[in-house]
């Protein structure tokens, strides 16, 4: 089975070895930062695509230069990556979420205001749809929040900048970050993330400083990230959960995850991973 693996990146050169063992073949296959003659692009025949491009527009012309199914596909990528989405869809279907508003920008200074007012400081600023903590801002006033508001108005005022919103969430700050691992709707494995001792801030993203540890999380923490990849539909899920005495919350998800290495997976976790391509439609 040969595989194409849209970046070029940790996970590819984890996977690549394991994989061969199994006679699955990985290969980096791209068609960013590059010219492509659509008529006669170049591209070998694979049989499966691993994960979705994260540029959406060049992921969609390599589908069609591939025409492979893929985990995870264009679907469940936009679908991760839209966090207020996430948010309201986990809501509504009773798992734990942070206190969120969302905020379609530009609006009235009023309802800015009325969305930070109903937050005990501070609280927490995310672009909708950005990834690895770009953009994310903590503000502890009304002044504060309404200066990321003029500095998004820059940004969204390029006609290109499809995403026009951002969420103002509760900031929970005692909380110990997790990034759980679901694959084919089952745990996989976990890590705390947290910051070196010397380091300042607040932001646990491994792609910002943060150390990621393998932990054996508690049994209801499994089945929250699990009821997570279940009403989201994502085979290959992580699952950012923020957890503190009192309650557990599910942050955000990605349907992009790095694989880390292997010694913080279930032991079947490469097993596991090689019956869902092999059996991908």
């Amino acid at each position: 089975m040969r595989l194409a693996v849209a970046n070029d990146t940790e996970t590819l050169h984890r996977l690549s070895d394991p994989l061969a063992e199994r006679d699955i073949y990985a290969e980096h296959v791209s068609l960013s930062r590059t010219v492509t003659a659509l008529s006669d692009p170049g591209v070998d025949d694979f049989d499966a695509g691993f994960v979705f491009p994260g540029r959406i527009p060049e992921g969609g012309v390599l589908q069609s230069v591939l025409g492979v199914p893929w985990l995870n596909s264009r679907e469940a990528v936009l679908t991760s990556r839209n966090k207020a989405a996430v948010t309201a869809r986990l809501a509504r279907a009773g798992v734990p979420v942070p206190d969120s508003v969302v905020v379609s920008h530009p609006t009235e200074t009023e309802d800015l205001t009325a969305a930070v007012e109903r937050f005990d400081p501070p609280v927490v600023i995310k672009p909708n749809s950005a990834t690895r903590g770009v953009g994310v801002a903590k503000v502890h006033d009304t002044d504060s929040l309404l200066g990321v508001a003029d500095y998004l108005d820059l940004v969204h005022d390029y006609r290109a900048t499809a995403d026009k919103t951002f969420l103002v969430q509760e900031f929970l700050p005692d909380a110990v970050d997790y990034r759980v691992m679901v694959l084919d709707g089952e745990y996989a494995g976990a890590v705390k993330r947290e910051l070196p001792a010397e380091a300042e801030g607040w932001k646990h993203n491994v792609h910002r400083g943060a150390t990621a540890t393998a932990v054996d999380l508690d049994d209801d923490l499994r089945d929250l990230a699990e009821s997570v990849a279940d009403v989201l539909d994502i085979d290959f899920l992580g699952v950012d959960l923020l957890v503190s005495d009192d309650r557990a919350v599910v942050t955000e998800t990605n349907a992009r995850p790095t694989v880390d290495s292997f010694e913080k997976y279930e032991p079947d976790f490469l097993d596991r991973l090689v019956d869902l391509l092999r059996d991908l439609p």
